[in-house]
């Protein structure tokens, strides 16, 4: 008499796989819907920690599914294995983030003037939904300077002219997309400062009232260019960028000063969305300083 032995087979093995699967399913379907779709910040994040519930559900009921492989030899194996790879995923996504989130400073705005920042040529405006944000205080640029001391602006001994060429190239190789502009005119060969504090009628009694010899008529020249509302020497860039993968948006403001010889830049970087940047807006200025001063390189001050 031939005895048939019939395996058991563990459900929470099979649960445990298809709860992964959904959570990494969604994972995957919001981070695209992020990062190329309508999706905002605020519902991208709840959406994200929504994932891990099922995730979360998922990893035990494998860790009992291969144990009842061991105990008992009971099918569901390579089910528990695939459900436990597939939960890896959105809670790798959760833990990285709630890392970040106690290991850096909870401020959302960076700067590497934290004396005077530079000003937003446009404030950006975001509705946060329920991630509500405090505003920007002297406590928070102290904790941006106990946690980043490293942060400062540059000097570079070319001229403005040279330095903002340069910032406008590393903008667009580093994925910075400018989207307002003020004071470039002090960048511009042909720019001419304006005649401070003399009228205009005092300045035409003080032309000479003799009569010029007649001269040859001059070729066309480029008119004039002036540049207003922007204190003489300062230029200022203002862009915006999301994080390669996530899609996170940020915005900067690029601010160059003329001193005498040398030209200093300043960078500010803030996320648009929530009270915390995770030390994202940190890197994307570092970063961006880096490859300023590879651009430049031969040319920064002391």
């Amino acid at each position: 008499m031939t005895i048939r032995y019939d395996r058991p087979v563990s459900r929470s093995a099979f649960l445990a796989l298809q709860l992964g699967f959904f959570s990494a399913g969604m994972l995957v379907l919001v981070v695209l819907a992020h990062r190329f779709g309508p999706l905002k910040a605020p519902d991208f994040i709840a959406l994200v920690l929504l994932s891990g519930i099922p995730a979360a559900l998922a990893v035990p009921l494998a860790l009992i599914g291969l144990g009842r492989l061991w105990s008992v030899g009971a099918l569901g194996g390579i089910a528990a294995l695939k459900g436990l790879i597939y939960a890896s995923v959105p809670l790798a996504l959760i833990g990285f983030g709630a890392f970040r989130y106690f290991d850096r400073p909870p401020i959302y705005d960076v700067s590497t003037d934290l004396i005077d920042p530079p000003e937003w040529l446009s404030p950006p405006v975001a509705d946060q939904r329920w991630l509500m944000r405090p505003p920007v205080t002297v406590a928070s640029r102290e904790l941006q300077y106990a946690a980043y001391p490293g942060l400062t602006g540059r000097r570079y001994d070319g001229a403005l002219d040279r330095v903002y060429e340069a910032v406008r190239k590393v903008a667009d190789q580093d994925r910075l997309e400018i989207v307002a502009s003020r004071g470039q005119e002090y960048a511009m060969p042909e720019f001419q400062p304006r005649t401070a504090g003399v009228p205009e009628e005092e300045a035409a009694d003080a032309l000479p009232h003799s009569v010029p010899v007649p001269q040859p008529r001059p070729e066309p020249q480029t008119a004039p260019v002036y540049a207003e509302d922007e204190p003489e020497g300062t230029v200022r860039i203002q862009a915006r960028t999301r994080t390669l993968i996530l899609g996170m948006p940020f915005d900067a403001l690029i601010r160059l000063r003329e001193e005498e010889e040398m030209t200093l830049v300043d960078i500010r970087v803030e996320s648009r969305y929530g009270p915390h940047d995770l030390g994202m807006g940190a890197e994307i200025a570092e970063h961006f300083l880096h490859m300023l001063d590879a651009e430049l390189l031969g040319v920064a001050g002391d």
